[in-house]
């Protein structure tokens, strides 16, 4: 696997270009004449399960959006499953932050998965009997089935992240980019939801995913990606459990109780695309 840039071991991503479903070669980006994420050069192998973590306003979603060809850089390059980012839609699965979707609006679970075979129908075609198909499929895997004429604002919030995910499945993409997928959900959905994307990484297809739960990263997923504005660090998981990683990534909202981690998010600094929350995570940092 190669590694960030940053990486203490010093290796250039650019050396695994050929192979990447992922690449980004000294990507700068932001918002207006806000600095997002500055220099980030990365290379993600096809099969790869990738945790990504950091403070508020690291770049986190920034980062997604890049991929997923929703922000264009302002400098450097980022080729996706081959092609410049945006290129290779129809195979990309973007999952936003839960936060950022209207509940209120009036459509059903069947509605919000078939979003996901939108890219596959063209502009003129109708669902068939195969998108019909998938969509069940989907909701099948993620345990939702029987719930596919619910209006989905009037769903746990569990359960929207399943219909969501299901959307991701029902797209059959070769990347998934997900967005805080476990985040404020129960430890069973949770784990569902990591057994399902494990599932499609040993498919050979592609999860890039962001996360606060450092635990869940350490444990679920293969492979972490610790940002601040720019890579800290890039390589198996059990790098968040490297007190030294953290505290790169976290600067001084760090601290250290009895041998456990505390991560504490500064409310001031909050992610571009999350409410101004403070967040307080823990794990063990013998682990």
């Amino acid at each position: 696997m190669a590694l960030g840039h940053n990486h203490p071991d010093g290796i250039d991503a650019t050396h695994a270009h050929a192979h990447a479903d992922v690449w980004l070669s000294d990507v700068s980006a932001g918002y207006g004449q806000r600095v997002a994420l500055e220099h980030v050069t990365l290379a993600v192998e096809p099969g790869s399960l990738l945790a990504v973590v950091g403070p508020n306003g690291a770049g986190k979603s920034t980062m997604l959006k890049l991929m997923a060809g929703l922000l264009t850089p302002w400098t450097g390059r980022i080729e996706i499953l081959g092609q410049p980012a945006g290129r290779e839609a129809r195979r990309v699965a973007y999952v936003p932050q839960a936060e950022l979707v209207d509940w209120a609006f009036p459509v059903t679970v069947e509605d919000v998965v078939m979003m996901g075979r939108f890219p596959r129908l063209g502009r003129i075609r109708r669902p068939g009997a195969d998108d019909r198909r998938a969509v069940q499929s989907a909701l099948a895997e993620v345990g939702m089935a029987r719930h596919l004429r619910t209006q989905v604002g009037r769903l746990s919030g569990g359960q929207r992240r399943r219909v969501f995910l299901a959307r991701a499945l029902a797209a059959e993409p070769d990347l998934f980019l997900l967005d805080e997928p476990v985040t404020g959900i129960d430890p069973t959905t949770q784990e569902l939801l990591m057994d399902l994307l494990e599932a499609q990484a040993e498919r050979g297809k592609t999860v890039v995913a962001t996360t606060h739960d450092l635990a869940c990263a350490a444990a679920r997923f293969h492979q972490v990606l610790a940002v601040n504005r720019t890579v800290v660090a890039y390589g198996p998981s059990n790098l968040v459990l490297d007190a030294d990683v953290l505290a790169r990534a976290y600067g001084g909202h760090l601290l250290v109780l009895d041998g456990r981690t505390v991560v504490l998010d500064d409310a001031h600094h909050h992610d571009e695309a999350a409410p101004g929350e403070r967040h307080f995570h823990d794990h063990d940092g013998g682990r």
